[in-house]
């Protein structure tokens, strides 16, 4: 085994082999070092004579920075039989799948924990040397040749990168909640920018393990960087800080996202998508946006339901990301992932309710397997916003609007109560005509519009329903936005479809918003399932600003919502064929 002068080897300590800090050549960007740590099953080569397919993962939060410093709440919530020394966040832990017979491989990105370089996270580079992990991990004497990719959010997202990319000896990937497009998923929300998660995930996650940053072994946050810290002015040369390039750079034709930007199409490797509904600001569409858009032919997408950290450690989960992978990496086709065994798509339903982060209750919502995604059966029904705040399955004949105070104002509200039981599960486009006009006479006119819209949920008793999002706050069922001088569609692009308009982005399809001027736009609402009963009521809630359940993922950047832009008065119009909701109703089974 080839070594270096920095890496450990562990054989005793641990029910697993320990090497750390490993030297991973960089090949295909540019030339230098990862590191990464190695677990291996104790009769893996070159210590015994077994080789094993490899679990990987990639990322900037520190391969050796321990999950319960991390963040210790989840840590004490976390599934016991996925905890060990050697946990860290959102990754798989290394020994319950040693134990099932595989390698772990936990590497730094690139600028990030004992990996020298430029952090620039989520770019072209960060696919790149991702790309060089899992052919470097094929091609290890303790390696089966085959590699699997596991892990939640930001380990789900740079596993569809380097999936499009093709890279030798990748058999398999389990992107868990995880954005595939960074403009639309993460970034910009229908083009407004959802700055504030960006700030709390880059500040508390991401810059504390930049490679060179003093001090990190005194605040427990992995050991300080082996070649010794680096100043400040040094750090700064090191990284893109997403915090300003995301306010930067507004339009998906800039260099800055394009080269972010892939073809979930190049995807060919067995796929299995695990979205959460709960994730309504970050996780969810991506999930199932890019197993729509994926070639591959062995493709699975799970719906599942709670807090993004917890259900990927439960003993259900790591039963399924097991069999998946034993499949596909062992050979083991006993659960029939390649013989049609398996449901194409696995739904949870969202009937009754179950609290908020009750991972018990949770756990008690019906499952359903269907054959595609969107349900080939669903019913594109319209419902029409009426002048009496109702949302009607015919367009009433009264014209009518309702204005609201864009960036100070109660949202307007419209609601449809169902006297039997409704299925919603799919894509939702909320079609609203609305303009914008000064506050007072002689005041400043506004020259864009933001909407911010929701749907909600409310029981028989009129009692809003709440769901678990994210990171464990009350979110309503699912939220779309956009912004009016955005609202180009692109109906040419074969990604367009009624129930899912197409944007661009592009800085060259930004058009004027002028006062008093009706607009018809169509706003992409993220997709969304829930069940409601006979007496229960599906309320749409439109507004100029963040509203409930947005949390930590609020858009307010001064510079992106600028009060001279964005401070009027907004109008929706309503009756005949004004506004209208597209709900995906599912027929009784």
């Amino acid at each position: 085994m080839a070594e270096n002068k920095y890496m450990e080897i562990d054989k005793d300590a641990f029910p697993y082999i320990f090497l750390k800090n490993v030297d991973i050549p960089l090949k295909s960007h540019e030339k230098g070092i990862l590191r990464g740590n190695v677990y291996l099953p104790k009769d893996a080569a070159p210590f015994g004579s077994k080789k094993y397919p490899v679990v990987a993962t990639y990322g900037p939060y520190g391969k050796d920075v321990p999950y319960q410093s991390f963040y210790k709440k989840s840590w004490d919530q976390v599934n016991p039989e996925m905890k060990s020394d050697h946990s860290a966040w959102e990754t798989p832990d290394p020994a319950f799948w040693t134990q099932q017979g595989y390698i772990v491989v936990r590497t730094d990105e690139r600028g990030a924990g004992q990996s020298p370089g430029l952090l620039d996270t989520m770019s072209q580079g960060t696919s790149e040397a991702f790309f060089d992990v899992v052919e470097w991990c094929a091609e290890q004497e303790w390696s089966s040749g085959k590699v699997g990719l596991l892990g939640i959010s930001y380990y789900a997202g740079t596993q569809w990168r380097v999936a499009a990319r093709k890279p030798k000896g990748l058999a398999a990937i389990i992107p868990w909640e995880g954005m595939s497009d960074y403009y639309r998923d993460r970034v910009r929300h229908g083009g407004i920018l959802s700055d504030r998660f960006i700030k709390f995930w880059w500040t508390n996650g991401v810059q504390p393990n930049q490679y060179g940053m003093p001090g990190r072994a005194a605040r427990k946050w992995g050991e300080d960087t082996l070649e010794g810290d680096l100043n400040e002015e040094a750090l700064l040369g090191n990284r893109r800080d997403q915090t300003l390039d995301t306010a930067i750079h507004k339009f998906r034709d800039e260099e800055y996202y394009r080269t972010r930007d892939f073809e979930p199409e190049n995807i060919e490797t067995p796929l299995l998508s695990v979205a959460n509904w709960g994730g309504i600001l970050l996780h969810l569409r991506g999930n199932v946006l890019g197993w729509m858009r994926a070639s591959s032919k062995y493709k699975f997408l799970h719906f599942i339901v709670g807090r993004h950290d917890l259900p990927f450690y439960y003993q259900q989960s790591a039963a399924l990301q097991l069999s998946f992978f034993n499949s596909f990496l062992k050979g083991n086709d006993e659960d029939g992932w390649k013989a049609g065994k398996q449901p194409k798509v696995k739904l949870c339903l969202r009937k009754g309710d179950a609290g908020v982060d009750d991972p018990e209750r949770e756990r008690s919502f019906p499952t359903r397997d269907e054959t595609d995604w969107p349900i080939p059966d669903t019913q594109y029904t319209k419902f029409f916003l009426t002048d009496d705040r109702k949302l009607a399955t015919e367009p009433a004949t009264t014209l009518s609007h309702v204005a609201y105070d864009a960036l100070k104002g109660d949202p307007i509200t419209f609601n449809y109560t169902t006297s039997s039981q409704v299925e919603i599960t799919g894509h939702i486009v909320a079609h609203l005509t609305v303009s914008a006009s000064r506050k007072l006479p002689k005041g400043p006119a506004p020259s864009d519009i933001d909407l911010f819209v929701t749907l909600r949920k409310l029981d028989h008793n009129g009692k809003e329903v709440f769901y678990t999002g994210t990171m464990g706050d009350p979110v309503p069922l699912v939220k779309g936005w956009l912004r009016a001088s955005l609202r180009k569609v692109d109906t040419s692009n074969p990604l367009h479809r009624d129930f899912l308009p197409h944007r661009n982005y592009f800085s060259t399809e930004v058009q004027p918003v002028e006062e008093n001027q009706k607009y018809e736009l169509d706003v992409e609402i993220w997709p969304t399932n829930v069940v409601l009963e006979p007496e229960e009521t599906l309320v749409l809630e439109i507004a100029g600003h963040d509203t409930q359940g947005v949390g930590k993922f609020s858009h307010e950047h001064p510079d992106d919502r600028k009060q001279e832009v964005f401070d009027g008065q907004n109008t929706i119009y309503v009756g005949g064929q004004s506004s209208w909701l597209i709900l995906p109703v599912i027929p009784s089974r």
